[in-house]
C-alpha cells in the first residue's frame, strides 16, 4: 500500500495540531475504507501483522485508568492492526496497570498524567477508554480544543453543560468525537430499525424500555445502561420533545440530599426506582423503568416496540437480539402469545460490531461528517438523564432542550 499520510493546509497556513490528517492520493478514500475493512480495528478481533509506518504516519494514544473504570470494554485495543497508525503512548495514573497494558499493546512510552502525554506526544487520535465518566468531560474537551479526534467510552459525560463545551470546541476545531454507544451499530439493530421504518410493525406508537434492574437499579442503572436505551430511542423515533419522571428512594420521592457516588464514578446518581415518560414526534410515546422489584417480571433489559400492526422486543447485550410477538390463538382468558426470533442472519453477523464503530469514526474524518454515534448523540442521552432528575426534583414536565444545563443533583 503506497498511500501516504499528510496534513492538509489551507491558504498556505502553517500546519498545526488542529489540522486534520488525511490519506492523500487519487483513490485515498477507497483505499482507506479497504485498509479499515481488513485492518481488524475491532477490540475483540485478532491484530493484523502490524501498522505500515513510513516517514509520515498518524499518531494515536490511549487514556485509561486501571483503578477506576479500567479500559472500558477493551477499548485500549481499537488501534491494533491498523496500517498507517502508531500508538505512540498510553496514559494511566496507576503504574502497575499502565505497565501491564503498555506491554500487551507494545507501547513504548507511558505517562501517569494524560495532560503531559498530550503536550509531549501530540497525537491526532485518542481513545478515552475508562468507564469512569467523571474525567471524560475534561479529557475530551482538552482533546477537542487541540483538534484531536476522540473515541470515548460511555457514559459520554456527566451533564449537558459538559457536553455543550465539548460540542462548541469540536465545531470550532473540526475534532470528530465518537461515543461508544455501540448498540446502534450492531447489524441486527440497524436492520431492525430499517424494517421498522419500512412498516414491519405498522406505525410506531410506543416504546417501553427497562434497565438491567440489578443491584444498580434506579439512578446508577439510569446513567450506566439507560443512556444506551435513550440513544436507541432517538435512533428509532427522533429527538424527544419532553420528559416527565418520578425517581424514588424506597418509595419516597428523592431530594438533592439523596445524591450519592457509585463505583463506576459516573457523576451524581440518586434513587433506586426510576419511572420516566418521554414524548417523541409523530405521536410516539416512550417509558423507561428501573426498579429491582420488576427484574424477574420484565426479564432481559432492552426496549419493547409497539406498533399499529405488531410488537417486537429488542434485548440489549454485547450481541443484541430481536423477537416478534406472535399471537397463536384466542381463549376465554385472552390471547395466548409467543415470541419468535427475528433477523437471525443479522444476529449471526454480530462479530462485525467489534470493528464497525471505530471504522466509522475513522472514516468520518476522511468524509468530513459526524460519526454514526457522535458527541451530539452522546450529549442527547446525557440530557435525557438530566431531564429525568430535574422533572423528579421539581414535579414538572421538562421540555427539550433543557434550559438549565448543570447536573440537577449538583445542588
Amino acid at each position: 500500500m503506497n498511500t501516504t499520510v499528510s496534513r492538509l493546509t489551507q491558504s498556505g497556513a502553517p500546519m498545526s495540531l488542529a489540522t486534520p490528517w488525511v490519506l492523500t492520493g487519487k483513490r485515498s478514500r477507497r483505499q482507506f475504507a479497504q485498509m479499515l475493512s481488513w485492518g481488524a480495528v475491532g477490540w475483540f478481533s485478532a491484530p493484523a501483522a502490524g501498522p505500515e509506518i513510513g516517514a509520515e504516519f498518524q499518531r494515536a494514544a490511549v487514556i485509561g485508568h486501571t483503578g477506576q473504570g479500567d479500559y472500558g470494554h477493551g477499548l485500549e485495543k481499537v488501534f491494533q492492526g491498523l496500517p498507517g497508525v502508531e500508538v505512540v503512548a498510553l496514559a494511566d495514573p496507576q503504574e502497575a496497570g499502565r505497565n501491564r497494558t503498555a506491554r500487551a499493546l507494545g507501547v513504548r512510552k507511558t505517562y501517569a498524567d494524560w495532560r503531559e502525554m498530550l503536550r509531549l506526544e501530540r497525537p491526532q487520535w485518542v481513545v478515552v477508554a475508562m468507564r469512569q465518566a467523571d474525567p471524560h468531560g475534561e479529557i475530551v474537551l482538552a482533546c477537542a480544543e487541540q483538534g484531536i479526534h476522540v473515541f470515548v467510552e460511555k457514559p459520554f459525560v456527566r451533564s449537558p453543560k459538559e457536553a455543550d463545551a465539548i460540542l462548541r470546541s469540536a465545531e470550532r476545531t473540526g475534532s470528530k468525537i465518537a461515543v461508544a454507544h455501540t448498540m446502534r451499530q450492531m447489524p441486527v439493530v440497524e436492520a431492525f430499525q430499517q424494517a421498522v421504518q419500512g412498516g414491519l410493525l405498522g406505525s410506531l406508537v410506543e416504546m417501553r424500555a427497562f434497565g438491567k434492574q440489578d443491584h444498580r437499579a434506579g439512578g446508577e442503572d439510569l446513567m450506566v445502561l439507560g443512556t444506551h436505551l435513550f440513544d436507541l430511542m432517538r435512533m428509532f423515533a427522533g429527538d424527544p420533545l419532553w420528559c416527565s419522571a418520578r425517581v424514588l428512594v424506597d418509595g419516597r420521592d428523592i431530594t438533592v440530599a439523596d445524591r450519592r457516588r457509585v463505583a463506576d464514578q459516573v457523576g451524581w446518581v440518586a434513587g433506586n426506582q426510576v419511572f420516566a415518560t418521554l414524548a417523541f414526534p409523530k405521536g410516539v410515546n416512550a417509558t423507561f423503568t428501573s426498579d429491582a422489584r420488576l427484574r424477574e417480571a420484565t426479564g432481559h433489559w432492552g426496549i419493547e416496540f409497539r406498533g399499529s400492526k405488531g410488537v417486537a422486543k429488542l434485548n440489549c447485550d454485547l450481541s443484541p437480539s430481536v423477537f416478534l410477538r406472535k399471537a397463536t390463538s384466542w381463549s376465554p382468558t385472552g390471547r395466548e402469545e409467543s415470541w419468535e426470533p427475528w433477523g437471525k442472519e443479522w444476529v449471526d453477523r454480530a462479530p462485525e460490531h467489534t470493528r464497525a464503530p471505530v471504522q466509522d469514526w475513522l472514516e468520518s474524518v476522511t468524509e468530513n461528517r459526524p460519526p454514526k454515534c457522535s458527541a451530539a448523540d452522546g450529549a442527547w442521552a446525557v440530557e435525557v438523564v438530566a431531564a429525568i432528575y430535574r422533572s423528579a426534583l421539581t414535579g414538572r414536565r421538562m421540555n427539550f432542550p433543557l434550559e438549565q444545563r448543570e447536573h440537577p443533583l449538583e445542588g
